[in-house]
Order: C-alpha cells, then sequence, then structure tokens
C-alpha cells in the first residue's frame, strides 16, 4: 500500500484533526495501547487521517469521527514486521501469503525471493517485484545473493555476479542484498563475493547476512566486509556472540527447539538490544494456516519466558529501525497507520487489522478484495523429459562395486560400502536409499546424477520433489526404480510439485506449477494437500531423528553446507570443492 504520508494536504488535515478542529476518519476507542517506545501497557484512543495516526489521546476525550471502532477488551499494537522470509517455503504466491498472514497481525515483510531467483533468475526476481505490487501487505524485496549458493557444485537457473546485484539494487522496491550464504567466499575475498557485497555498500542500502557456525577471528571478519544481519542462530551464546558483534539479529521462529536457549540468555542482559528483530524465515503452508506467522513467534517466545512487550517490541519497533522505517514500529502521532488488535499478549490472535488506516482484516479473514495477480504467472520451468525405471538403476561391470555414499542426513559424511552387481546392475545395500538429482533448467542435458544415501531410515516408497534448496532441480529418492519413475514423471507433468509414490502408484500429489515452488491456489488448499503429503511420505519411510520427513528431502542437495551432497553435477563436497561424477570408487 505505502500511501503518501508527506502529502501536504494529508498533514494538513492531520494537524487540525489533533487539535480537535475536524473530526477524524476513524477513531479507535476502549484498547489498551501496547506503547513500545516506553513498554507501557495504557488506555488510550487512537484518531485516524487517511493513512495517518493523527492523535494519541486519553481514553474517552474524543468521539468525533467518521467511523467509530469499539476495542474494548483488546489490545492495540503496530502492525508485526518480519525481519527475513522466503514466501516460497510456504509454496503460495505473493497475493495468497498476503491474503493469509495479513489477518495474523503481520502487515510488513521482508522478502528475499532466492529460490525464485535461482530457478528463473533476473525475470524471477522481476516477476516477484511486480508480484509483491498493490497488496494490503508492504512487501520490502531483498535482492538474492547467492544465485547458486555453491558455484562450481551446483547448477541453478541462473548465475548472478556483481553487474545482476547492481541492477537489482537499482530497483526502488529493492532494499538491500539478501543474506550473504556463501560466507567462506566472503572471508576469502572471492571476487564474486567481493562484487557482490560491494554493489550493496555502494548502494547505501541494507547487506544482510547468514553466517551459521561463525565466531571468533571469522565473525569479525565477516561484519568488517560490511555485512550487517544475520538469522542463523544456533544457540543462547551464538545469538549473544552476534549481538556483542554488532549485528541485527533476525531471531527466526523456523528452528524452534534454539528458542528456549535465546530466551535464557536475553534474560541475563540488563536490557533488551535494540539490535534484535525477529523474523519466520521459512514456514510450510500447513503450518501458516494452522499455527500461523509472526504471532506464532511471538507466541512462542512469551511461552519461553520471553516478557511480551519484549517480543512485540524486537517485531516492532526495533526491525522499524533496522529498516530506516520512521514511518513504521510505533502507535504514535505523525506514524503510519498499521495497527492490530490483538485479543491479548500471549496467543497474539488478531481481531482486527489495519494497514495505512484502511480496515483491512477482521476475525483471521481479510475484509477487502484479494487482487487479481498482477503480471502473468512465470512459464513452464521443468525442462526434463519424462523418465524410465531405467534412468534410476546404477550400472556398473563385474560382480561387486565399491561405493562413495552420503552418511547421515543434514550433518552429511562420506562413507563407504560394498555392494552386489547383478546383470549389470548395482543392488542397493539394506541400509541405502538412492537418490536422483536432474537438472531441470534447461542449462544443461537433463541426465540423472545418481548418489547412494546411507542412514536414512527404512524405504517403502519414492518421492521426487522440485523443491530442492538451493538451486532446486528435480530430486528423486528411493530403492526402486519403478516407484522412483512414477514419482519423477507425476511432478514433471505438474510442471513442478512434490509426490510420492509406492508400488509404481503415484500416492500424494503437491502441484506447484509457479516456478515449480508456488501454487496460485487459496492457502488452505496449499496446506491441505501438503498435510497429506507429508502424511503419505511419513508411510512409506521411516525417518530417523533428527528427519523431518519431508522437509529432510528439500533440504539434501543444499551444497553449500558441508560435508558431501548430490548435486546435478555429482557428489560434491561442500568443505574441499570437490565434485565426485560418480557414487561408483574407481
Amino acid at each position: 500500500m505505502d500511501a503518501d504520508l508527506n502529502d501536504p494536504a494529508l498533514r494538513a488535515r492531520a494537524i487540525q484533526a489533533a487539535r480537535g478542529l475536524a473530526p477524524f476518519d476513524v477513531l479507535i476507542t476502549g484498547a489498551m495501547l501496547a506503547d513500545v517506545a516506553t513498554g507501557e501497557l495504557r488506555p488510550a484512543d487512537i484518531g485516524l487521517v487517511g493513512a495517518l495516526i493523527a492523535s494519541v489521546h486519553p481514553a474517552g476525550s474524543r468521539s468525533d469521527a467518521t467511523q467509530c471502532v469499539d476495542a474494548r477488551g483488546q489490545i492495540a499494537a503496530p502492525g508485526l514486521i518480519d525481519t527475513h522470509l522466503h514466501i516460497e517455503s510456504s509454496m503460495v504466491t505473493p497475493r495468497r501469503y498476503a491474503e493469509t498472514i495479513v489477518p495474523q497481525g503481520t502487515t510488513t515483510i521482508c522478502w528475499d525471493p532466492h529460490e525464485v531467483g535461482n530457478v528463473m533468475g533476473l525475470d524471477g526476481v522481476r516477476w516477484a517485484v511486480q508480484a509483491a505490487a498493490d497488496l494490503p501487505l508492504r512487501i520490502l524485496l531483498l535482492a538474492p545473493s547467492c544465485v547458486p549458493s555453491a558455484p562450481g557444485l551446483e547448477r541453478a537457473g541462473a548465475s548472478f555476479d556483481g553487474p545482476e546485484m547492481a541492477t537489482m539494487l537499482s530497483w526502488p522496491e529493492v532494499i538491500g542484498v539478501a543474506e550473504v550464504m556463501d560466507m567462506r567466499g566472503v572471508l576469502d575475498g572471492s571476487a564474486r563475493m567481493q562484487a557482490i557485497v560491494g554493489a550493496g555498500l555502494a548502494s547505501q542500502k541494507l547487506v544482510c547476512g547468514h553466517g551459521r557456525g561463525l565466531g571468533g577471528a571469522d565473525l569479525a571478519g565477516f561484519a568488517a566486509a560490511g555485512i550487517g544481519s544475520d538469522h542463523e542462530i544456533t544457540s543462547g551464546d551464538d545469538l549473544l556472540a552476534k549481538l556483542r558483534a554488532g549485528f541485527t539479529v533476525e531471531l527466526r521462529g523456523s528452528h524452534d527447539y534454539v528458542l528456549p536457549g535465546v530466551v535464557q540468555a536475553l534474560a541475563t542482559l540488563p536490557c533488551l538490544p535494540p539490535t534484535l528483530t525477529v523474523c519466520t524465515d521459512d514456514v510450510f503452508p500447513d503450518d501458516l494456516v494452522n499455527a500461523g506467522g509472526m504471532a506464532d513467534v511471538l507466541k512462542r517466545l512469551v511461552g519461553y519466558g520471553m516478557p511480551a512487550m519484549d517480543a512485540l517490541r524486537a517485531a516492532t519497533l526495533h526491525a522499524a529501525l533496522r529498516l530506516n522505517r520512521n514511518d513504521l514500529g510505533l502507535l504514535a502521532a505523525g506514524r503510519r497507520a498499521d495497527i492490530v488488535l490483538f485479543e491479548d499478549l500471549s496467543a497474539f490472535r488478531a481481531a482486527r487489522v489495519f494497514v495505512d488506516g484502511q480496515d483491512v482484516a477482521s476475525a483471521l479473514r481479510l475484509t477487502i478484495p484479494l487482487r487479481a495477480d498482477a503480471v502473468p504467472l512465470p512459464p513452464a520451468s521443468v525442462k526434463v523429459p519424462l523418465l524410465r525405471a531405467d534412468d534410476f538403476r546404477l550400472r556398473a561391470n563385474g560382480t561387486s562395486v565399491r561405493l562413495r555414499t552420503v552418511d547421515k542426513p543434514r550433518f552429511t559424511e562420506w562413507g563407504e560400502t560394498d555392494a552386489v552387481v547383478v546383470d549389470g546392475v548395482v543392488q542397493l545395500p539394506a541400509d541405502a536409499v538412492m537418490m536422483a538429482v536432474i537438472h531441470r533448467h534447461g542449462r544443461a542435458a537433463p541426465t540423472p546424477v545418481l548418489g547412494v544415501l546411507r542412514f536414512w531410515g527404512d524405504w517403502r516408497g519414492a518421492v521426487a520433489t522440485t523443491i530442492a534448496h538451493d538451486s532446486h532441480n528435480l530430486l528423486v529418492f528411493g530403492r526402486d526404480p519403478a516407484d522412483m519413475a512414477a514419482a519423477a514423471n507425476a511432478v514433471i507433468a505438474a510442471q513442478g510439485g512434490v509426490s510420492v509414490a509406492q508400488h509404481g502408484q503415484v500416492r500424494a500429489l503437491l502441484k506447484l506449477p509457479v516456478c515449480g515452488l508456488l501454487s496460485d491456489a487459496p492457502t488452505a488448499d496449499v496446506a491441505a494437500d501438503f498435510a497429506a503429503l507429508r502424511r503419505a511420505a511419513a508411510e512409506i519411510a521411516d525417518w530417523p531423528p533428527p528427519l523431518a520427513s519431508i522437509k529432510s528431502v528439500f533440504g539434501s542437495s543444499l551444497a553449500c553446507n558441508p560435508g558431501p551432497h548430490v548435486t546435478d553435477l555429482g557428489i560434491a563436497d561442500g568443505t574441499t570443492g570437490e565434485v565426485f561424477a560418480s557414487a561408483i570408487v574407481a
């Protein structure tokens, strides 16, 4: 929305209304005001003129307004600001995302369209900018910095360097450089990362980071490069180290196991650091619908012992300070009228939401029409022919073979094992699963790269997905080649998505035809399909801890992480940079 607050006529009207010389357009009465500047929870009424807050004044002292809103028993708070997220993780288009989270109380988000950029390149980011326009949700775009995230170890749908970053930063809708994930490139001074970070610094816009595991001298070096934020918090001690190093921390809700320790660490400080903000990062569609986005993160933080006003302050005023948006984050005269009426400050259930002074949501439903997509949806992006079962058979000569394997999920390790060869086909060991990666972007032949995973549980079917961080090639997992072909072909025919197959038949399919990542269906429908997919995946495989069922599949090819990963180039080592063309040891 972002109406022009500095229109002279609007300001003049607001002054008159504030002084009692003209009525308000909207008057919110009876609420307790959450003052995130002073920390007070006090009774106050709020008068709006257009998109502006014209007055915050004693309760019951004014009644002159075109519209009066009775907010007795509710808490008036600034609209929540999510400082880092990927809409793609919720698998819906921006308009559907807005339809879902604005009624929950989020009015501003910082979107890193990293996944769309990896699939469609600059055209994808241009689409993101256009698709984010003219919604009741204020979507601030960040320019993806790592496309691909592991150059030389994988191929995405595009490659960004300094010129592409400068181009994106020249667009007024882009507020900075999105999370810089190539930590080693920054610290080693690679020409590519110097150009990308340098473009951000030259633009005088934000330069955001991804500093997972950094500490000591490396953490200082990351900050010295000009990177100002981090959301990759692994513990309370890590949080304090990042804050003490001067970073703005975007405390994310997607790693819930970290939050109790973080709350305990914050309690040891004499005050809440103004460089602490809150973000969601990644939320699956069923979680977004059933639990919520930012409001759910605040609910959990408070549940873990964080004072409610501290949590709210981090999600509003601190975020606005980080974004250099003096119009946001505080309910006070002269600020933008982004207001949430919460039922309380424990569950953070929104009763009513105003954006730019407009009443847009009530009872967790949008109350204004949702516009059609402003631009056509991106064209087909799965450039892979239908596959055969034979494409998923690893072939070798002789009667036995030595395999190099990718052992354990998430924190992967190299391993080796022996396997029998029958009629030229390697027979998978009982503790192994086949993983195939097929380049899907049309920049290389779609020839499956076959890798062998161990300690991924007992599989009785197959999973295929075009959600595959971060290059989003087509991934297929399973033991039976017929199951793998069935799952893969369902996704190919749908032009993207995730499928589960068993006994050669598709048991569940989530269609994501927009970049192979998103759907324009209502979020509730996508959530239902994804929940059904999760159930099907749980039935065809026993997922040992710390695997989280289907979520682990999406990150299994993340080559920028340390250790071995199967990519469209081979079995790549994120630590050494080596790439092996085959799972068979020469």
